[in-house]
């Protein structure tokens, strides 16, 4: 009887491996479906027609034209803007700090473990438990903030409780005022001058939010650290590089995609932030913390209007989307690879 061919051998061999490889992946593509496809199309489906708690008419893109122009437009525009605003402010502090404090537990030292098991504490720890903590630490009474800056001769904050801009605050403890320029009418509850700056509500949100997540960025740029050759290190120590020299022209350029993964992760998680604003704000004061997520929550679960919840997390999806695309565009310009 003749042998098989060996190459027969080999493809059978690989069919095998890659029937085995596709046969444990099946969980996880089944939960992936479940939780996040299946979903998403039922948003895209929703957001067609009229649906309060049961389906309406069909409506083709009129929820969609209601929260862009319509009648919902200003809650929505409102709502991203506080979010573009709390992206810029968290993520590149949360890449800046992360990045530094990753290079310095990178170096020997004694106890780098500990440090580095102390610093990814927070990111494990429940993000509602320590919400509630940071509630506590900027109540306007008691709060341990407004202790840390009497300290320095500032007076006491009402930190989550402020609506106004916190350069309309610095401005005004100078007896100044800043002028009264708004893309929203003179009577919107929404109308504030676009110099005043976030709002201190959202600053303090903001700072729990970069505590809260830089651990997880350590843990990311310490492994991009170990990934490049101690041969670049040494052979510019020996051609008479400072460490300063060393970091700008070897580390960042070498670590650029690690920093671009750290960015593009922490903007998506930023631009559908809910947890935090939901536990310490609630959308408040004055709704100058309200998300685009809170204001999907909102719409969607408290007052019942499925349709244009929908419509408003499809767009937000969208949005996303675009993002991470332009991001990989300018990755292709900017990334090296080693």
């Amino acid at each position: 009887m003749p042998r098989p061919a060996i190459g027969a051998t080999r493809r059978r061999r690989i069919l095998a491996e890659n029937l085995l490889g596709y046969i444990l992946v099946l969980p996880a593509i089944v939960i992936i479906l479940i939780f996040q496809f299946l979903p998403g199309f039922a948003a895209v489906y929703m957001s067609l027609f009229r649906w309060d708690i049961v389906q309406g008419a069909f409506r083709g893109l009129d929820n969609y034209q209601t929260v862009l122009v319509g009648g919902r437009a200003e809650e929505f525009w409102q709502s991203l803007s506080v979010t573009l605003t709390y992206t810029l402010i968290t993520v590149p502090i949360e890449i800046v700090i992360s990045l530094v404090l990753a290079y310095l537990l990178f170096q020997k030292m004694r106890g780098r473990g500990i440090y580095r098991a102390l610093y990814f504490l927070p990111y494990i720890t429940s993000v509602i438990a320590a919400a509630v903590i940071f509630n506590w630490l900027m109540n306007p009474s008691y709060g341990l903030f407004n202790t840390l800056l009497g300290f320095v001769g500032i007076g006491p904050q009402t930190w989550l409780d402020e609506p106004r801009g916190i350069i309309e605050l610095i401005v005004g403890s100078f007896g100044a005022t800043l002028p009264d320029w708004s893309p929203f009418a003179a009577g919107s509850p929404f109308h504030q001058s676009i110099f005043a700056g976030p709002s201190l509500a959202l600053v303090g949100v903001s700072i729990y939010t970069i505590w809260h997540y830089i651990g997880f960025q350590i843990v990311i740029f310490l492994a991009g650290l170990g990934n490049i050759s101690n041969e670049y290190y040494e052979a510019a120590r020996l051609d008479g590089a400072s460490e300063r020299q060393i970091f700008t022209k070897i580390t960042l350029p070498l670590l650029s995609p690690t920093t671009f993964f750290v960015a593009t992760i922490a903007t998506i998680g930023s631009l559908k932030a809910f947890n935090q604003i939901y536990a310490m704000t609630n959308g408040g004061p004055l709704e100058t913390t309200k998300t685009l997520g809170y204001e999907i929550f909102h719409v969607f679960f408290q007052q019942g209007r499925i349709d244009l919840g929908a419509a408003m997390a499809v767009l937000l999806t969208l949005m996303i989307l675009v993002f991470t695309v332009f991001q990989f565009r300018v990755a292709e310009r900017r990334v090296h690879y080693g």
